[in-house]
């Protein structure tokens, strides 16, 4: 009676288990590719009626309506529709909004001095609770932050001036942009349905542009747009930074390095839009760049009741010329 050797069945075994580890881990591959393509399929699904149900709200389609009874009744070509019509908005809704934003900056900054002396009456008061109820360092530090938070609510409930109030502005101009960039892509490719109204539409925008852009449909291939908002755009930014008084930190630092960054990436953006968008965004940048400077003067910000703060330039033109010539740029 012979006796098979174990060592004979080692290399069937281990063929078995090698085939069955590599089916298993081919399955695992093409189950997780799958999965993976369909994640990406479910999400471009999900953001494709996203979009569509937003190019078919009630706000865009307003939107759309408004710039269509601008033309209709004006008469005006699309491209000077598109200005008028930017501009109109701005005016009436984004420069209020501004001029009060303005207005809460400046009360919370008249309030810094106040809030000094009561800072200095706290750290009094808090040195005589450390020898009166032999506090210790962070029992005391923290007694004091919680006295001074408590002033400073006092102080802003007294002026009426919450720093939330000041993000105001945001909320009344990304909604008008938003909805004033999807209506103006939806006119130029005939969207969300192709009627016989969105066609005459089209065609009107296809013969209303001007200069170099004379079909308002087809995007800029000078890049003259593209180019011109995300100048006007960094000339915004770097405005900020020139009528910043006192040292920046670290963090304005870098929040301006990445607005720049994504100033010089909405130019690949906007070169692939069509045109009366990239039209639209160079004139909403520009008109924002008129806006900050006209905030600077003093006569405007009494006109809109804005307080004076110390920080407030009298001569906030020459300041800005003098910076520009610090920079050597015209020399």
């Amino acid at each position: 009676m012979f006796r098979i050797k174990p060592v004979l069945l080692r290399p069937v075994v281990n063929n078995f288990v090698t085939r069955n580890s590599l089916q298993r881990s081919s399955f695992v591959v093409q189950t997780c590719r799958a999965a993976s393509t369909s994640s990406l399929g479910d999400n471009f699904t999900f953001l494709n009626q996203m979009y569509s149900d937003l190019s078919q709200s009630s706000w865009v389609m307003n939107t759309q309506h408004l710039l269509e009874t601008v033309h209709d009744y004006t008469h005006l070509p699309w491209w000077a529709t598109i200005v008028v019509t930017t501009v109109s908005l701005r005016l009436a809704i984004t420069l209020p909004l501004a001029a009060y934003q303005h207005s809460i900056y400046a009360r919370l900054e008249n309030l810094k001095p106040e809030m000094e002396g009561i800072l200095k009456e706290l750290k009094k008061e808090t040195d005589r609770a450390v020898v009166m109820y032999k506090w210790d360092a962070k029992t005391a530090k923290l007694a004091f932050h919680k006295s001074a938070q408590k002033q400073w609510n006092l102080l802003v409930q007294r002026d009426n001036c919450h720093a939330f109030k000041a993000t105001v502005l945001l909320w009344g101009q990304i909604p008008l942009w938003v909805c004033m960039s999807v209506a103006l892509r939806n006119m130029a490719m005939m969207l969300p349905v192709q009627t016989v109204e969105a066609q005459l539409i089209y065609l009107s925008l296809s013969s209303g542009g001007f200069g170099w852009i004379p079909n308002l449909t087809d995007v800029d291939h000078s890049l003259i747009l593209p180019v011109s908002m995300a100048l006007a755009n960094l000339a915004i930014i770097q405005l900020q930074v020139m009528n910043k008084v006192g040292t920046t930190s670290r963090l304005a630092n870098a929040i301006m390095n990445v607005l720049r960054v994504l100033c010089v990436v909405m130019i690949p953006i906007a070169a692939y839009a069509p045109a009366d968008v990239a039209l639209y965004w160079t004139v909403s940048s520009f008109y924002g760049l008129t806006q900050n400077l006209v905030l600077l003067s003093p006569k405007f910000r009494r006109l809109f009741r804005i307080p004076v703060t110390p920080l407030e330039r009298p001569h906030p033109y020459q300041h800005i010329l003098n910076q520009i010539k610090a920079y050597r740029i015209f020399k």
